[in-house]
């Protein structure tokens, strides 16, 4: 359990680092960083109490992260 939430954390970084350098998001590298870190952390937990998500605990973190950049940022961004 306790590697799997590492690598979680890990996989969640390295999606916020490569959204922000690629021009998907333009939040700045942290608030990115953090946002998927967040959003990881969240569906690890729910995957855990309820085994809802995906076989591969690295595709549940990239989408959890991917997911958690598009709902975030636009949901306080200015119109």
């Amino acid at each position: 359990m306790f590697p799997t939430l590492i690598g979680t954390v890990v996989i969640a970084g390295i999606t916020g680092y490569v959204s922000e350098k690629s021009g998907f998001t333009r939040n700045g590298i942290l608030p990115s960083i953090i946002i998927c870190i967040g959003g990881a952390f969240l569906f690890y937990f729910v995957t855990l109490m309820f085994g809802i998500g995906f076989r591969s605990p690295g595709v549940n973190a990239i989408l959890a992260s991917i997911g958690a950049l598009i709902i975030v940022p636009t949901h306080w961004r200015r119109r």
